[in-house]
C-alpha cells in the first residue's frame, strides 16, 4: 500500500479506501482474504482510529468487504449489478456472473392464498397455491431469501419436487411448458429484520433490498408472484437511462 499524501484536498478516509480498493480489484487481496486488524492500518498508515473506521465502513457499505464479530473483516467480491435485463431465474443470473447457485429449502407446501398473493396471481383468496420458501447461495455465500408462489392449477404435484439445486423456472418449463414471457419487479429499501439476518449472515438491520416480482404467461395470465428479501451488501440496481426525446 502506498503511503498517503497529508495536506491533499482528499480526505485521509478516502486515501485510505481508494488504496484497499486497489489491492482488492488488482488481486493482491482475494475474496475470503482477512484484512489487517483496525490497529494494524492506524500504525501501518499513522492514521487516526476515526479515519480507518471509515474507509472501512464506506468498503463495507460498497460491497467489497464484510466485518465480522470477533472475527475480523474479511474482503468478499464486488456487489452484483443488476439493472434492466433478461428475465432470468436466480440460477441463470448467477451463473452469468460466474457462481454456483445453490439452495436450502426452508418451506415447501401448498397454502390457501393470501389476499395480496391471490390479487397478484389473480385466483381467488383462499384457493390453493403452491410456496416455495429458500434460502439463495452463490458460491456458497448467502445472498437472499426468496419465496415463490403459484397457482396449483396451472402446476399438480409440484410440491413434491425437489428445488435443492433445481431452478424453479427450468422445471416449469421442461416438466409443466410454463415459460414466463415478462414480469414486472419492485424494489425497495430496508433493514433486514432480525429473524432473517442470521440466515443471510448479516447483523440485524444491515441494507437490504425487498423485491416483488410477478411473472406472466404470454397470454397474460400470471405465472409466479416472489417476495425476496436481498442483501444489500452484494446487490445494487443499476439502471440505463436515456435522454428524453422532447
Amino acid at each position: 500500500m502506498p503511503s498517503l499524501k497529508r495536506g491533499a484536498p482528499v480526505p485521509l478516509y478516502h486515501q485510505l479506501k481508494a488504496s484497499i480498493l486497489r489491492d482488492i480489484e488488482a488481486g493482491r487481496w482475494r475474496a475470503g482474504d482477512r484484512l489487517p486488524t483496525e490497529d494494524d492500518l492506524i500504525k501501518r498508515f499513522q492514521v487516526s482510529k476515526i479515519t480507518v473506521r471509515q474507509a472501512l465502513r464506506e468498503l463495507a457499505q460498497m460491497g467489497y468487504i464484510r466485518r465480522e464479530q470477533g472475527r475480523g473483516t474479511f474482503v468478499q467480491g464486488p456487489p452484483l449489478e443488476e439493472g434492466p435485463r433478461e428475465l432470468k431465474s436466480f440460477t441463470s443470473e448467477m451463473r452469468a456472473h460466474g457462481f454456483l447457485a445453490t439452495s436450502r429449502v426452508l418451506e415447501q407446501t401448498v397454502v390457501s392464498a393470501p389476499s395480496d398473493v391471490a390479487a397478484s396471481l389473480q385466483v381467488p383468496e383462499g384457493s390453493a397455491v403452491f410456496r416455495l420458501h429458500r434460502l439463495r447461495f452463490a458460491d456458497g455465500e448467502p445472498m437472499g431469501l426468496q419465496t415463490a408462489y403459484i397457482s396449483m392449477l396451472l402446476v399438480p404435484g409440484i410440491e413434491d419436487l425437489s428445488f435443492a439445486d433445481a431452478s424453479l423456472y427450468e422445471i416449469l418449463g421442461s416438466r409443466y411448458s410454463l415459460f414466463a414471457a415478462s414480469a414486472r419487479e419492485s424494489h425497495q429499501a430496508v433493514p433486514v429484520p432480525e429473524d432473517v439476518a442470521a440466515l443471510l449472515r448479516v447483523p440485524a438491520g444491515s441494507p437490504a433490498l425487498a423485491a416483488e416480482r410477478l411473472a406472466v404467461l404470454a397470454d397474460g395470465r400470471p405465472l409466479e408472484f416472489v417476495q425476496s428479501i436481498m442483501r444489500g451488501d452484494r446487490y445494487k440496481i443499476v439502471l440505463d437511462l436515456t435522454p428524453s426525446t422532447r
